[in-house]
């Protein structure tokens, strides 16, 4: 199910900076604006593992984990 999301208070000039960017792209303004919030909610989603990822790391750096340990489970969580 797709959901509705309005965005009030939109400045002039930043309106104008998407529209263009959108029809440079050759998208209209609504998929354009559809792919940003993709694209930062994938980054959150990212952000969000990374600072497990370490919040763990940290937690067993006690138990000796190897930087390259720490290296590899981040690399893998940028695969996924």
């Amino acid at each position: 199910m797709s959901r509705v999301i309005q965005i009030r208070g939109v400045p002039d000039d930043l309106h104008e900076a998407l529209r263009e960017a959108a029809e440079a792209r050759g998208q209209s303004l609504t998929k354009f604006a559809l792919a940003a919030l993709e694209q930062a909610a994938r980054r959150h989603r990212s952000v969000q593992h990374n600072a497990e990822v370490i919040r763990r790391a940290q937690a067993e750096i006690a138990s000796g984990v190897s930087r390259e340990e720490i290296l590899a489970a981040l690399h893998e969580g940028r695969r996924e």
